[in-house]
């Protein structure tokens, strides 16, 4: 079998992520830079702005997963997700420039990108099957994750010197770009999709609820799967109302000048990168139940140490930058892992809305995070919230570890053992 790093589509898909993702990073530092240096936008309006993003996956996500199932083709809807999106963020720099820009512009823009997103993610697994064969998934699916932590490990340092340089409303510019560039991208992949017939838009209404329940129940009936979506759940909700006063927290509370605000995203992107390399091999040796277990007990790290952390700017950097390594390391492990189990447990017929009420669930748990975070951050002070995102994350632990995915650890590694003997070495032995 062909590898995926000389296969043409593979390629192009993979690329297209990563400029979209490279520049999606300068517009997760701009836009909070932009709200709190030139809208003095508060805690509660910063909580708004980042649940924005996210709460397009509770209003339509269930919706676009039917969709995914039963339009004809995929592609040319990722294509249309990447030019809407280009289009609203190149709306920040021209408003500002004209003098309109408002805290509300803003939220509007995340609402409209937000949009974009939860389409073209709940499109982008079913169309997954038609660029890589079914035995490279896993691989193809670490691939693509180590697409948002190389942009997550420059993206930061790229967004500091053009916020510098530009001024951050017009940093956006270069994230209006990377989507157009995105779009050809992925329109010059030539693998067939799969003929579907199309269904008539009546019948699509009339059977939309229907398809939906089945995407849910077909969830909510596998013990994994539920597990895994009320873990990613957990996380994300707490993460983004972490995320929420993140800047205001940096910048007010530990002193961070605007150039090292995202030394947070610098750090889970480097471990997210090794994450990403070393996620198939550990999947291999100790089977993706182990994985997913171990790779759980980190993830409350991140949001201690934001909470405890103080001191002189160089050791909030040294601190926070380490902490947000290794639990990118454990987050991607978990993100590969989970999405080729899956892919691997979910009918065909099926990828696409189950794939969007995993979505529904975990991403759409970011909005409320969002309004969370803003809450907490407005009532309590910055550094309490802090406090209460971390004791939040520590309930991640037992969603997977009281859940049938510990008896799956057995089985893997019996598997792991009977393959091991049948080895030329172990027969020698």
């Amino acid at each position: 079998m062909i590898p995926l790093r000389r296969q043409r589509d593979y390629r192009l898909l993979w690329s297209a992520r990563a400029v979209t993702e490279a520049g999606s990073e300068v517009s997760r530092l701009a836009v909070p830079l932009t709200a709190v240096t030139l809208l003095a936008a508060s805690p509660m309006e910063m909580g708004v702005l980042t649940a924005a993003a996210s709460l397009p996956f509770l209003f339509i996500g269930l919706p676009v997963g039917v969709w995914a199932d039963r339009v004809r083709r995929r592609r040319p809807v990722l294509v249309l997700c990447e030019l809407v999106a280009g289009t609203a963020v190149v709306t920040i720099p021209v408003a500002w420039l004209l003098g309109l820009l408002t805290v509300h512009w803003l939220i509007g823009v995340a609402l409209v990108v937000g949009a974009c997103t939860v389409t073209f993610r709940n499109f982008t697994m079913p169309h997954l099957t038609s660029v890589v064969a079914e035995p490279q998934r896993t691989e193809a699916i670490a691939g693509m994750q180590s697409v948002f932590s190389i942009a997550q490990l420059g993206g930061p340092g790229l967004a500091g010197v053009l916020v510098s340089v530009l001024s951050a409303p017009l940093a956006l510019l270069v994230n209006a770009v990377t989507f157009v560039t995105s779009a050809l991208l992925l329109r010059s992949i030539r693998a067939e999709e799969p003929d579907r017939p199309a269904t008539p838009a009546r019948s699509l209404r009339r059977s939309l609820r229907r398809e939906i329940a089945e995407g849910m129940s077909a969830l909510a009936r596998h013990p994994v799967l539920r597990a895994l979506a009320l873990c990613g759940m957990t996380v994300n909700l707490f993460a983004a109302a972490q995320l929420a006063v993140y800047v205001l927290y940096a910048v007010h509370v530990l002193k961070l000048p605007g150039g090292l605000v995202g030394i947070m995203m610098v750090g889970f992107g480097a471990g997210g990168l090794v994450g990403a390399f070393v996620a198939p091999t550990l999947s291999r040796r100790h089977g993706g139940p182990a994985v997913l277990l171990g790779a759980v007990l980190f993830f409350p790290l991140g949001f201690l140490v934001m909470a405890a952390v103080s001191g002189p700017v160089w050791w909030c950097v040294l601190l926070i930058g380490a902490a947000e390594a290794v639990v990118g390391v454990a987050v991607v492990c978990f993100s590969v892992c989970s999405g080729a189990m899956s892919l691997r447990e979910t009918a065909p017929e099926l990828i696409g809305r189950v794939n969007a009420s995993i979505n529904f669930l975990t991403q759409g748990a970011l909005g409320v995070g969002g309004l969370l975070g803003g809450v907490a951050g407005e009532l309590l002070g910055l550094r309490p919230a802090m406090w209460v995102c971390f004791a939040g994350a520590l309930l991640t632990i037992p969603c997977l570890w009281f859940s049938p995915l510990v008896g799956l650890t057995r089985p893997a590694r019996v598997l792991r053992d009977a393959a091991e003997a049948t080895t030329p070495e172990a027969a020698r032995r």
